[in-house]
């Protein structure tokens, strides 16, 4: 069983930064994605970026020359570089691990972004 625990969440003002972190604990292997999805209210769940075990990168349109993903295998953690933050990304990111079987999801982390 994999759990996953997030970090890094806060309040900014817009055009600042913030780093999300994530650690899983269980067995991951190296072609589960380990990623980024995030939900503001009354909107569905989107994916935010993600990161294969080999460094493969992929991030939405929105979040793009932004935002950078980053994934280390020895500590089984994924992070989050948010940068120049707008008001639109305040949402509750989760954190994902998907493998070929089954996704999980971590508890959640608001980021609240002021104008």
């Amino acid at each position: 069983q994999v759990q996953l625990v997030e970090s890094g969440g806060g309040l900014v003002q817009a055009g600042e930064s913030l780093r999300l972190a994530c650690t899983a604990s269980g067995k991951i292997f190296s072609r589960d994605y380990m990623g980024w999805y995030r939900q503001a209210p009354g909107k569905q769940r989107e994916l935010v970026a993600d990161i294969t075990g080999t460094g493969s990168t992929n991030y939405a349109d929105s979040v793009k020359g932004r935002f950078t993903i980053s994934r280390d295998n020895a500590k089984k953690s994924v992070s989050l570089q948010m940068n120049s933050l707008e008001p639109e990304d305040t949402a509750v990111y989760y954190c994902s691990l998907r493998s070929p079987w089954r996704t999980y999801w971590g508890q959640g982390t608001q980021v609240t972004v002021s104008s």
